[in-house]
């Protein structure tokens, strides 16, 4: 008996207890206070540090905005903050470009402060999670310098990736290969030789077959290990280790090379392993272990090694992001990574937003991406189809968008495993995507001019209040500029108002904590193709409604929902949590 028949079978007077369970899914782990394995089903909330609040009012977020928010964040109900880089930067790409891994950048903090902060979140049982770049290093970074001013093949650029260029004076490039960010892979240097960078020409690649690098990058993690970080999230994990060896393939012949077998000269080597494996002795020195998750875009059967027990311990999984709201992708998405999980004996990752792509209350209200774009870390990060280039205004629908969102957000965190939240997606935010191009900050949008509109709408500053010359998130302007409707999405305008999206998620949030047992689910028959329905253990059940007709919940407690239940039927593109 599908759930709709139970509701029909209900609302007649007739009680049934039978529900088809079309299968069951996911790793039985126990539920466990273990310090250890924290990280299995936490909601992780991303903070971008120079947009989550200003305490000085430069402009920029620093760590005293974030202590002065630690009792909203708590309020909030998450299990951890991540933080993406507030290493001393030029910000060449948001922080991306570090100088120094081991400092903060002065304008966001001291090290002293870190400690406090680091401190008032651990007060509230928020656990601390860094942002680590390993493939490359800003030019300002010490070792660049010292690069820079050493001759060829010294010790210094043995650090980096450095190689002679082609024709008779050296001038043209080792190879033709572009950046991610567009633009030419190499950038030559005062003396004729040429260095290597996947990303922006101010992000040097490092080389990773240097010890002195591998073992510099150990001295990082303690550092921070023995600073109280609960764990990290490691950048481009997939892209550390690369065979550079003569002679190097072309543009066209390097994309030619499959990149699911191990050897492929730059993108997801075996060897990368290596490295993974002696960070994991690190982790596993402390009590209780660090744990790390690995930005890893590669083929699915290459995904679990980096999340095993013997490596980082857990993988972003972008497959839920990357789909279109739709009950058959969401599903296949879900039964995938759960196999991909058990295989590895990781936890899965739910995420819908970053501080790298559109975000989802605008996706959502978008119109479909173009068929094959947005699955791949090129399509993610150069801006393809409408996943970072966004769309006029007239071509998107806000209401359906954020009505949308709020269903796939209570769908995910309903999931076995892990969540990962962007700020401000709580609030229902939408893309900012008038941003006047000369106050735009990311190399994607300056390296791709007309074709890419850059990542700083999702960057923008968060509202805390109606009002002010940057709505709460300091005492003046924001470093990007912020809309006027930014006002109705503020905490102020959401906090304790029935029905917003905050109250929404702090409702989620609270309930996920006393519910979840066992990392699996059971799906669950709904007799309609545009449902969704599984159950957790405990007797809760989260149903997804994908299309635009009504759907008779069965009997229960809703504990939350994202659109209107009257009468007993979910409303289209909406999400209920039901105990039954």
């Amino acid at each position: 008996m599908t759930l709709a028949q139970q509701a029909s079978t209900q609302q007649a007077g007739t009680q049934q207890s039978g529900t088809h369970h079309a299968d069951l899914q996911g790793a039985v782990v126990a539920p466990t206070d273990s310090a250890a394995t924290w990280w299995r089903q936490a909601a992780v909330y991303q903070i971008y540090p120079r947009s989550f609040a200003d305490a000085n009012g430069d402009g920029i977020g620093d760590l005293q905005g974030i202590i002065s928010r630690v009792p909203y964040l708590t309020e909030l109900g998450i299990d951890a903050v991540w933080l993406s880089p507030f290493y001393p930067s030029a910000l060449a790409d948001g922080g991306y470009d570090v100088a120094d891994y081991r400092d903060v950048d002065p304008r966001i903090g001291t090290l002293e402060e870190f400690d406090a902060m680091v401190a008032a979140l651990h007060g509230e049982g928020i656990k601390v999670v860094v942002d680590i770049v390993p493939n490359h290093s800003s030019n300002d970074h010490v070792w660049f310098q010292e690069a820079l001013a050493a001759a060829p093949g010294s010790p210094a650029r043995e650090r980096y990736i450095f190689r002679d260029g082609k024709g008779p004076d050296g001038s043209e490039p080792p190879t033709d290969w572009q950046s991610i960010f567009g633009g030419p892979a190499w950038t030559r240097v005062a003396d004729g030789q040429w260095y290597l960078h996947l990303f922006a020409p101010e992000q040097p690649d490092f080389n990773w077959a240097n010890p002195e690098v591998r073992d510099d990058f150990l001295e990082t993690l303690r550092f921070w290990s023995d600073r109280g970080v609960d764990g990290f999230r490691i950048d481009v994990a997939h892209a550390l280790t690369k065979d550079l060896t003569d002679p190097l393939p072309s543009r066209a012949e390097l994309d030619s090379i499959p990149r699911g077998g191990g050897e492929h000269p730059i993108w997801d080597r075996d060897d990368v392993h290596e490295i993974y494996a002696e960070w994991r002795k690190v982790f596993d020195s402390y009590d209780p272990p660090r744990t790390a998750v690995a930005e890893a875009w590669v083929e699915r059967h290459r995904r679990p090694r980096y999340a095993s027990a013997e490596g980082l311990g857990q993988a972003f999984e972008f497959d839920l992001l990357t789909q279109a709201f739709d009950a058959a992708a969401f599903k296949e998405v879900v039964v995938d990574s759960l196999a991909l999980a058990a295989e590895s004996g990781s936890s899965s990752t739910w995420v819908l937003s970053n501080h790298d792509v559109v975000r989802h209350a605008t996706r959502y209200g978008l119109p479909p991406l173009p068929t094959g774009v947005g699955s791949t870390e090129q399509d993610m990060k150069q801006g393809a189809g409408w996943v970072l280039a966004g769309a006029p205004e007239d071509q998107l629908d806000r209401s359906r968008g954020e009505r949308r969102a709020r269903a796939a957000s209570l769908f995910e965190l309903a999931l076995p495993g892990s969540a990962y939240l962007y700020q401000g997606e709580e609030l229902g935010l939408h893309e900012v995507g008038d941003i006047p191009d000369e106050a735009r900050q990311d190399p994607t949008f300056f390296r791709n001019p007309g074709v890419d509109k850059g990542r700083d709408g999702c960057r923008v500053p968060l509202p805390w209040t109606r009002s002010g010359s940057s709505y709460g998130f300091g005492d003046g302007d924001a470093h990007l500029p912020q809309p006027d409707w930014f006002a109705d999405y503020s905490v102020e305008a959401e906090s304790g108002v029935p029905g917003s999206t905050l109250e929404m998620y702090r409702t989620a949030l609270r309930l996920r904590r006393e519910l979840q047992t066992e990392e699996r689910l059971e799906w669950v028959a709904t007799g309609r193709e545009d449902v969704l329905a599984f159950r957790r253990p405990g007797g809760w059940l989260t149903v997804t409604n994908f299309g635009a007709a009504p759907f008779p919940l069965p009997a229960g407690e809703v504990l939350v929902a994202s659109g209107p239940v009257a009468d007993g039927a979910l409303p289209g593109e909406s999400t209920a949590w039901v105990r039954q």
